[in-house]
Formats: C-alpha cells, structure tokens, sequence
C-alpha cells in the first residue's frame, strides 16, 4: 500500500490495496481518493453446475459449433457440425467437460469401475472424467477401446484394462452422438471383454436417433447438451 500527502494542500494521493481480514477469509479491496475511503467486495469466482454448464455451451459455440455442408461419420449430410475435439482438448474445456460428464455419471444408481470410449474421440474424456472424480475423491479409472487390437505386445484391444475389476459395471463417454451406430461397435468390444456397460454419456446429442437407438438395445444415453439446447430449434438435419 503506497499513500503519500502534499503538504500545503493536504491533498491525499490516491491508492488501492487488497486487504484480506484475518478471520473472513474474504479480500477486501481498498480504494481512496482524495480523502475518500471505500470498501468494495472481491468478486468471487462462482462454479456452480449451472454456471459451469453455460460457459462450457459457450466455448462448444466459440470453438467446436461450424455451419455449412458437412458429410457425418454415420454417412448423413448435415449443415451443421460439432468439431467436440476443438473444446475437449482446450485446458478450460475438457476440464468442463470432465466435471459435467462426472455430475452425469455418478447420479447412476451403481458405481461404476471405470469410465472409458472409443479413441480418438473420447482420449480426453475419458482423461478428464477421471481426474475430475480423483478430485472428488470417487476415483473412476479410466480405459481407451482399441479400432484396431494392437499389433505388438498384449494385443489388447482395450488400454488400462489392468485397472479395471473384472465382469465390473462401466460408463461410456463420447462428445457427440449423432445415430449411436459407433458406440454399439464400442459397447460389443468391451462386453466382449467381460465388462457390463451401464451407460453412455456424451457432451453433444444430436437428436437424430442416437438416445432411441441406443435405448432399445438397453443402453440409456444422458447429455450434457441435447442439439436443441445447445443451438436452438433452428437446425434440424
């Protein structure tokens, strides 16, 4: 804190300071012009799932969200596309996206022994979902599913599956599901490595039969974004 005083005049030079009472644990900010004293709250960072669920639609928008003619993985042409890549690999959004894809996951009514997805896709998802529920002391380990078995080695088609308690319930994560044609591929490789998958959770449901697909097969699929709340009514193919 820098103050000083003109003699002649008594005029106070202005200055600010942070102050942190003892006690509070809340930072005061200091503001005095001449020989006016006031006192102003430090904003306080709010994290809150609601927050935290809007400003990750905000980065999905700035970074992920494109418009044009764009051919899909299921083979349909869209004239929008979700690059989730894009937020998932930026430090603030895949930590979203991991808190968000945990809140889903743990509100399952069986724990589950380790929450995984098809590379390259859900490489940081599954990462960050791990992490995220290391910190919230309920440690899920994470797995990567193969396309191909690996060539050398083991010859796993899954990655991290030492990890995991066998026969044990798993999650499923993906950053956007258009038909869910992908992830039956995925849930057929683990099961046929013992494992039970309990849900698939995605960042980004297109509605376009994705949810319904999956949900006859017994499959429930839970999103942080359906294609409506996170761009509106508007774009429907």
């Amino acid at each position: 804190m820098q103050a000083g005083r003109k003699r002649g005049g008594d005029s106070v030079r202005s200055f600010s300071c942070s102050l942190r009472p003892m006690g509070t644990g809340r930072e005061i900010l200091l503001r005095k012009h001449e020989n006016k004293v006031s006192f102003f709250p430090q904003p306080k960072r709010k994290d809150t799932p609601m927050n935290e669920r809007q400003r990750l639609k905000e980065l999905l928008l700035h970074k992920s969200y494109r418009q044009g003619t764009f051919t899909l993985t299921s083979g349909k042409t869209s004239d929008f596309y979700v690059d989730g890549k894009q937020t998932t690999l930026d430090a603030e959004g895949g930590y979203l996206c991991g808190r968000l894809l945990f809140d889903l996951i743990r509100q399952h009514p069986e724990p589950f022994v380790g929450v995984g997805g098809m590379t390259l896709g859900a490489d940081p998802l599954v990462t960050a979902v791990s992490l995220v529920s290391y910190l919230e002391k309920s440690p899920i380990p994470a797995f990567i599913v193969r396309k191909e078995a690996k060539g050398h080695g083991t010859g796993n088609f899954i990655e991290g599956k030492s990890n995991l308690k066998p026969g044990g319930l798993v999650a499923l994560v993906e950053d956007v599901v258009t038909t869910g044609g992908t992830l039956v591929q995925v849930i057929e490789r683990v099961e046929n490595e013992g494992f039970r998958v309990g849900l698939v959770a995605t960042i980004v449901d297109r509605q376009e039969g994705g949810a319904e697909f999956l949900a006859a097969k017994g499959y429930p699929l839970k999103a942080v974004f359906t294609r409506e709340q996170l761009i509106g009514e508007a774009r429907h193919t």
